[in-house]
C-alpha cells in the first residue's frame, strides 16, 4: 500500500518503489484531476539524483498521457523548490518530485504539490489513498492479476504533446537574484564552499554566488546515487568535510543542502557547525531587525523555543505546529509569517514559494553577512547574548513492529511518563509526546514561571519518513538534555 508520511510517500528501491506503485500513484492523481475538472492545466514533474529517479519521472509521466493529461517533465535533476515554484507561478493545480530527500540511498519516492506550489495536504494524501483503493479494490472485483493501469509510450507521449520536456531554472534563479541584495553581497567579495552532498544544488547555488561576484568552491559535486556512503542530510556528523574545508581555504561561510536541495546546513567562518535551529533564528532576528519586516515566526514541535524569545523580544507571536512543512507553510499562509522552520534544516520565507527551500534560504544568509558587515560567527555571538542559548539533543531508534505498537501504547495510550526530576510545566500529545518543563524565575524572592517550554522540552515521537522513533530534547545545558533523553532511553527499553 502507498502510505503517505510528513514528506511524500518514500520506500525502498525494489520493495515498494516499483514502476507499478509510481504507475499506480500516477493513476490515482489523474482520476483526481479530473473529478476536479483541473486534468486540462496539466501537471509539472522533478526528479533527483536518485537511483531509479528520472525513470520513475517517465513512468509517471506515461500514465498521466494515458490518461490525456499534459506532463511537463523538467529534463535534468533539479532541486524540489524548483518544482514547487513552476507549480505556482504557472498556475497549476498539481506538480510531482520524484525524491526520498534526505533518505537513505536505497530510498526513493514521490513529493506531491498542490495549488499554489505547496506540499499536499493530510487532506490531499488521504484523499490520493483513498483513490489508490479505489483502484486496487477495481482489480479485486474483476478478479485480475493486472491493476488497471493504463501507459502511453514515451516518445509516442513526447510527439503527441502529451509529454513536453522543460528546464525552467532560468526564471527560478531570476526570482531569488531579483529578491536578494546582489549588490552587497558584490561589495563584500566573499569566499564561500558549497557540498552539494552529490544532490542537486551546485548549479542554483553557483549561478546566484558567482552572478554576485562570490568566489565559489565546491566539493561532493559528482553524480553519486550512494552519496558517498553517507546520508545526503546536511548535519554536523556529515558535514565533517565541509568543516575542514572552510577553515583549510579561510571561507566566509560553507553551505550544504541534502539532496533535493529544500533543507540546508551551515559552517560558519570558524568551522563551527551551525544547527538548523541557530540558521531560523539568525535569519528571522536578520529579516526582523535589519530589514524592517514585521510578523511572526512558525516552528514544529521539535524545533528550538529560542526563536520564541527572540519572536517575543520583537513583540511577535511565534507559531507551534506538528512535524511535516505542510502544517508550517499552512500556519505561516494564515498568520502572515517572516518565515517558519524546522530542526532538520527546511525552512520557508515570506514571499518566496510556500515550502522549504535551500537554496533561497542560502542566498539570504550570504545576504546578511554582506549587508550586516559581520560574520557568522558574530551574529550568532550576538544573539546569543541577547537572549541567551539553548542546548538541543537528537537521538534516533529503530525498532520493531510489535516494540512499535508496545511504545505507543506505554506513551500515546496509556499515557505513563518516567519520573523526572525537571517542574513540568505542561505535557502536550498533539504530534507524539512531548513536555515543556517550567522556566523557573525569582520575582520579589518568589519562583514563578516563564514562557512556555524556555526551561526546556523533550519530545518522544515516530518518524513519519523512516522506521524510526525519535528523541529531541533541548535544555539550558547539554548535559541536561542527555540526561533527559537516556531517562526516556531508560523507560522505554531502547
Amino acid at each position: 500500500m502507498i502510505k503517505f508520511g510528513t514528506g511524500g510517500w518514500r520506500a525502498v528501491i525494489g520493495d515498494a518503489f516499483t514502476k507499478a506503485n509510481i504507475q499506480l500513484l500516477a493513476k490515482a492523481v489523474a482520476d483526481m484531476m479530473h473529478e476536479e475538472g483541473v486534468a486540462d492545466d496539466g501537471i509539472v514533474i522533478g526528479y533527483d539524483r536518485r537511483f531509479l529517479s528520472k525513470e520513475a519521472m517517465q513512468w509517471l509521466a506515461c500514465t498521466f498521457a494515458a490518461e490525456g493529461i499534459r506532463a511537463e517533465l523538467i529534463n535534468k535533476s533539479a532541486p524540489t523548490p524548483l518544482v514547487m515554484f513552476y507549480v505556482a507561478h504557472h498556475h497549476l493545480h498539481y506538480g510531482m518530485m520524484v525524491t526520498a530527500s534526505h533518505n537513505p540511498a536505497l530510498y526513493n519516492g514521490v513529493k506531491v504539490f498542490t495549488e499554489g506550489g505547496k506540499d499536499a495536504d493530510e487532506e490531499k494524501t488521504a484523499e490520493i489513498e483513498a483513490h489508490i483503493r479505489r483502484i486496487l479494490d477495481q482489480r479485486e472485483d474483476r478478479r485480475d492479476a493486472e491493476v488497471p493501469v493504463k501507459e502511453l509510450p514515451y516518445d509516442e507521449a513526447l510527439q503527441a504533446g502529451l509529454i513536453r520536456e522543460i528546464y525552467p531554472l532560468n526564471e527560478y534563479l531570476d526570482s531569488i537574484i531579483d529578491t536578494v541584495d546582489m549588490e552587497a553581497i558584490k561589495r563584500r567579495g566573499l569566499r564561500i564552499a558549497l557540498d552539494p552532498m552529490y544532490g542537486v544544488s551546485e548549479t542554483s547555488l553557483k549561478t546566484i554566488l558567482m552572478t554576485a561576484r562570490c568566489e565559489v568552491e565546491t566539493i561532493h559535486e559528482r553524480h553519486d546515487t550512494l552519496f558517498g556512503g553517507k546520508l545526503p542530510a546536511p548535519t554536523q556528523e556529515t558535514l565533517k568535510s565541509l568543516q575542514e574545508y572552510v577553515l583549510d581555504r579561510h571561507c566566509d561561510m560553507g553551505i550544504a543542502t541534502d539532496g533535493d536541495a529544500d533543507r540546508i546546513g551551515v559552517i560558519d567562518d570558524q568551522g563551527n557547525f551551525l544547527h538548523p535551529n541557530d540558521i531560523l533564528v539568525l535569519l528571522y532576528y536578520y529579516l526582523h531587525r535589519f530589514k524592517g519586516w514585521t510578523g511572526p515566526a512558525v516552528r514544529n514541535i521539535c524545533t528550538t523555543h529560542l526563536l520564541d524569545r527572540v519572536a517575543k523580544a520583537f513583540g511577535e507571536e511565534c507559531y507551534e505546529v506538528p512535524v511535516g512543512f505542510k502544517h508550517i507553510s499552512a500556519k505561516m499562509y494564515a498568520t502572515n509569517a517572516v518565515i517558519g522552520g524546522e530542526s532538520s534544516g527546511g525552512m520557508a520565507v515570506r514571499g518566496h514559494i510556500r515550502g522549504k527551500d535551500g537554496i533561497y534560504a542560502s542566498a539570504l544568509l550570504v545576504e546578511m553577512i554582506s549587508v550586516t558587515g559581520m560574520k557568522l560567527s558574530e551574529l550568532m555571538e550576538q544573539i546569543r547574548n541577547e537572549f541567551g542559548g539553548m542546548q538541543l539533543v537528537e537521538r534516533d531508534y529503530r525498532f520493531s513492529d510489535a516494540r512499535k505498537e508496545e511504545i505507543k501504547k506505554i506513551l500515546l495510550e496509556d499515557k505513563k511518563l518516567p519520573e523526572i526530576n525537571v517542574p513540568v510545566q505542561k505535557v502536550s500529545y498533539l504530534d507524539g509526546l512531548k513536555i515543556y518543563f517550567a522556566d523557573l524565575i525569582t520575582e520579589n524572592g518568589q519562583e514563578s514561571t516563564g514562557t512556555d517550554g524556555c526551561g526546556g522540552w523533550i519530545s518522544v515521537r515516530f518518524s513519519g519518513t523512516e522506521p524510526l522513533l525519535r528523541i529531541f530534547c533541548e535544555m539550558k545545558t547539554r548535559e541536561e538534555a542527555e540526561r533527559l533523553c537516556k531517562t526516556f532511553e531508560n523507560f522505554l527499553d531502547l
